[in-house]
């Protein structure tokens, strides 16, 4: 039986590093935000390869659900799930069938990286109050805390974090594979990748922390209210 893995992720918080780390091992496939064309198709949102996202996922969650539950040819399944592609009130029952984890990043690190490639940003876009509520809602389903690891971690220790990831998982370790990968786009990359992968297309393992970010002054108080509410609340439980 195939172990699935669903790991929960705001936008630029390393996700997708983290996905390749799981699809280098010879024994994982991965699935890539597998309800971004739900979430694009409910909400109307004006996102960057819009009409390919569309055209390549299904946009009815109950299809999409079926189609991870099938069988995979590989003992593991790593699914990169974004937290606000899971509105409020979506149909959740299916997370007991998989092994969940959380990964979390500093908000000043993920509005930083948001800026780089958006003109603006939203509470609601870096996903951090939607990640709280989504802890809250699996923990009561699945009746228990999912893991919690944070993305700074990942990054100063790569190896020693994965290692941890992989027991806390309970999942053969393979730090190995994990923490080195050739370059270039995957097959199993979204349709988006073009717009948002390029830094981890350029990649060969997990990049460096970067520290003493500087942000626009009006991105302060949604900071401020980011870390205090939510990302702290999410700290509290990481590996």
């Amino acid at each position: 039986m195939t172990i699935r893995i669903a790991m929960w992720s705001g936008p630029r918080n390393i996700s997708t590093a983290m996905m390749r780390a799981w699809e280098n091992r010879p024994d994982c496939s991965v699935v890539d935000e597998p309800f971004y064309a739900c979430y694009l198709s409910e909400s109307g949102a004006d996102h960057p390869c819009r009409e390919a996202v569309l055209a390549s996922q299904s946009n009815q969650r109950e299809e999409v659900v079926e189609e991870l539950k099938s069988p995979a040819l590989v003992p593991l399944q790593y699914e990169k799930h974004m937290t606000h592609h899971m509105p409020v009130g979506c149909d959740l029952d299916w997370v007991n069938q998989c092994r969940n984890a959380f990964l979390i990043r500093s908000p000043a690190a993920v509005i930083a990286s948001y800026l780089q490639k958006m003109n603006s940003v939203t509470e609601e876009d870096i996903g951090i109050t939607r990640q709280r509520s989504l802890f809250e809602e699996i923990t009561a389903i699945i009746g228990r805390r999912p893991l919690v690891v944070d993305a700074a971690d990942v990054l100063r220790e790569p190896a020693n974090m994965m290692r941890k990831l992989c027991e806390a998982l309970d999942v053969p370790v393979d730090v190995a594979s994990m923490t080195a990968w050739p370059k270039g786009r995957r097959d199993s990359d979204g349709v988006w990748a073009s717009h948002w992968y390029q830094a981890v297309e350029a990649s060969t393992g997990f990049s460096a922390p970067r520290d003493n970010l500087v942000l626009p002054d009006e991105q302060a108080a949604l900071l401020a209210e980011a870390m205090q509410e939510h990302y702290e609340a999410l700290y509290y439980y990481r590996l």
